[in-house]
């Protein structure tokens, strides 16, 4: 079928993604890259219906330094209230991190949602990746999502030592949700993945939304996993139908 055959065939028939954001940088780069999977095959200035909706990551950053999950699973919530409203049929949140609460067991969100970790998985897995190195947060690195989601389908996940795992948490928060990206911190990120190269990886999730911003294809030493533009295009397949239609609803994910 030819690009404007699918645009036509999906008139009346495509879905309205809701964007969950919390933060801003990550958000605006799922925004702009799910719109471009429009262009491209939908044709010029075709996109299907997209709504973004950000409550300040600033408000929840207390309950994260406390662990209270509950609370930040609340105020997403929120979010996707408001989404709903919206008119959305389904969302994605680009904030890796944002799924270790969107996963705390609580009341189903009110539309369901792709799981950004389950989209990165899976791409892992069709290119026959081992084992992958893991960046993020250091909420999220130390955390137990893309563990569970990579081994589930049978690859190691690999984080950095704990002095690496503080220098990439520290330039996310100091620098990347500020739009900040700077040539000494993508050197720093490079070194970074050069050492999980040696210890066996054969690839990199940038699984920050906004380090595929500071860490390109072109000069990662190992394969990169581009969590944000993975999940905006399994956002655009879902929207025009070529995709299953997401069911979860939030809480823990079943292997």
């Amino acid at each position: 079928m030819l690009t404007h055959d699918i645009g036509r065939a999906c008139v009346g028939h495509v879905k309205h993604l809701g964007i969950l954001a919390h933060s801003v940088e990550g958000a605006s780069l799922c925004f702009r890259a799910f719109c471009q999977e429009g262009f491209r095959e939908l044709g010029p200035h075709e996109h299907p219906d997209v709504t973004l909706d950000c409550i300040a990551m600033g408000r929840s950053m207390p309950a994260w330094d406390a662990g209270d999950y509950a609370s930040i699973r609340a105020t997403l919530g929120v979010s996707v209230q408001r989404l709903t409203l919206a008119g959305a049929d389904f969302f994605v949140c680009p904030d890796n991190t944002a799924h270790m609460a969107l996963e705390h067991p609580g009341e189903e969100l009110a539309i369901p949602g792709l799981h950004i970790a389950e989209v990165v998985a899976d791409q892992a897995a069709r290119n026959g990746y081992g084992r992958v190195g893991v960046l993020g947060t250091k909420y999220l690195m130390d955390g137990p999502v893309y563990r569970r989601a990579f081994a589930s389908r049978g690859i190691a996940a690999e984080v950095p030592d704990e002095q690496d795992r503080h220098l990439i948490n520290k330039v996310i928060f100091d620098e990347l949700v500020n739009g900040e990206f700077s040539l000494s911190s993508r050197e720093e990120y490079v070194r970074i993945i050069e050492k999980l190269a040696a210890r066996g990886c054969d690839a990199v999730a940038l699984v920050c939304t906004e380090i595929p911003l500071l860490v390109t294809p072109d000069v990662s030493p190992l394969p990169t996993l581009d969590s944000t533009r993975l999940l905006a295009r399994a956002a655009f397949d879902v929207a025009i139908g070529r995709r299953p239609f997401p069911t979860w609803r939030g809480g823990p994910i079943a292997d």
